[in-house]
């Protein structure tokens, strides 16, 4: 086994802070054409899911109101036909009344003519 003396791990050790700080600089910079390029596309395929995003929710917000709109017809329509059918029912109320009248009129006509 090799052994190693305080010299030389001292060595090691900037020879490896020395490759880390090479590999750190290495690296583009904010300005490089390449950061540039990819912070661009980033940009844009981030505008583009806001707009889908967009999108979507116009057209919740569409659905929901045509849904809304096709509610308030149907009841619309359904107390419209509830108020027709009132009308229909006070109307063959007031005519059974009225023949039960002229019924009730007949027979006490009919008993005063036998009398």
């Amino acid at each position: 086994m090799k052994r190693n003396d305080f010299g030389e791990r001292l060595s090691a050790a900037r020879d490896a802070k020395q490759a880390l700080a090479a590999k750190f600089r290495q690296r583009p910079g904010p300005d490089d054409p390449a950061v540039v390029e990819r912070r661009a596309a980033r940009a844009a395929v981030s505008a583009a899911r806001d707009a889908r995003v967009a999108e979507r929710e116009a057209q919740r917000l569409a659905e929901n109101a045509r849904v809304t709109a096709e509610r308030e017809a149907l009841a619309t329509e359904q107390a419209e036909q509830e108020e027709r059918a009132a009308a229909e029912k006070v109307a063959r109320d007031a005519k059974l009344e009225a023949e039960r009248k002229a019924a009730r009129d007949a027979r006490y006509a009919a008993r005063k003519a036998r009398k």
